[in-house]
């Protein structure tokens, strides 16, 4: 597989680095809807012989006009990159946002697509809006695209059997809501939340069952509670477990909400390395007991139902 390359900015690019068939958007998650208008992307690229590019945003738009919402990302840079790349994508432009907020949309198609990018081909979702005040549109995009002389393709959305959309939006509903078997339906995978193992106070491996604790940062923040998962480990290995997500009211001080994963079966120093957690299914809320001995029974008993879950025995 090709390693994908990651290019910052349109300005004062090499030949090398222009003339892609690009796929636009957000992307973050890359659900099944984003594969469809990457997929457009990479029919285009086959048909030209062009490289096939990815063009998205940082900040992203919403954390730029929304500063203040909750966080939202499903994914974090290395992860959106993981996954481009699984898909083919030998190209990711990052886009600084901050320098084309205020540019109108045949300005954004004219100048960063034409000239900085010297795009061959641009696909786009249905729903894509773009340049100042949001007024561009997939059928703007097809004008300027005739214009300026790169094609054009629109991705129609895509559904459950029900006719619900994909969309990365639906995405952090299923999450907020415990349902992360439906946000993996759309994504075609598991979230996952990935971060350097903190350093606690080691409460958990005194009761008998130790965690490797993840800060969230800039995630969407799941329903709190307790979820069956599977971690994969900086060498590869993938390591089923039971985590709890949130606060941990049992436990007195205020603190951030937290991911704390137990690794089953598992005894190796992994502070400080970087592990990735696909959220499996919820098993329950979180809890306050009456003390740690009544949560160390809960952890036994949520331990026993991940394992028949993840691990279940063959006859």
């Amino acid at each position: 597989m090709r390693r994908l390359r990651v290019i910052r900015g349109w300005k004062d690019l090499a030949d090398g680095d222009r003339g892609a068939s690009l796929a636009m958007g957000s992307f973050d998650g890359v659900h099944r809807g984003h594969q469809r208008v990457i997929a457009l992307a990479a029919k285009a690229a086959a048909e030209l012989g062009a490289p096939l590019g990815v063009i998205t945003f940082d900040p992203h738009q919403r954390a730029y006009f929304r500063p203040d919402e909750p966080a939202f990302r499903l994914m974090k840079p290395d992860q959106q990159a993981r996954a481009l790349e699984s898909l083919g994508v030998d190209v990711l432009y990052v886009l600084p946002f901050n320098n084309l907020a205020e540019m109108s949309d045949r300005e954004f198609a004219a100048k960063v697509l034409r000239e900085g990018l010297g795009a061959a081909h641009v696909a786009v979702g249905f729903d894509i809006t773009f340049g100042k005040d949001r007024t561009g549109s997939p059928a703007a995009m097809a004008a300027y695209g005739a214009e300026l002389g790169f094609g054009v393709s629109v991705a129609a959305a895509v559904a459950d059997a029900s006719g619900e959309k994909f969309s990365s939006t639906h995405v952090r509903e299923a999450l907020r809501d415990g349902r992360p078997a439906d946000a993996a339906a759309i994504l075609g995978r598991p979230f996952a939340i990935e971060g350097a193992v903190q350093r606690g106070r080691q409460l958990g491996r005194k009761l008998g069952y130790p965690t490797a604790n993840v800060a969230l940062t800039d995630y969407v923040i799941p329903r709190f509670g307790v979820y069956a998962t599977r971690t994969r480990l900086p060498d590869g290995r993938e390591i089923p477990g039971v985590a709890n997500m949130g606060v941990n009211p049992t436990i007195e001080g205020v603190r951030a909400p937290l991911l704390e994963v137990w690794l089953f079966d598992f005894d190796e120093d992994i502070y400080d390395q970087v592990i990735e957690t696909d959220l499996i299914a919820f098993l329950r809320p979180e809890l306050k007991f009456d003390g740690l001995d009544a949560m160390t029974v809960q952890v036994m008993k949520d331990a026993k139902a991940a394992r028949d879950l993840l691990m279940p025995e063959i006859d």
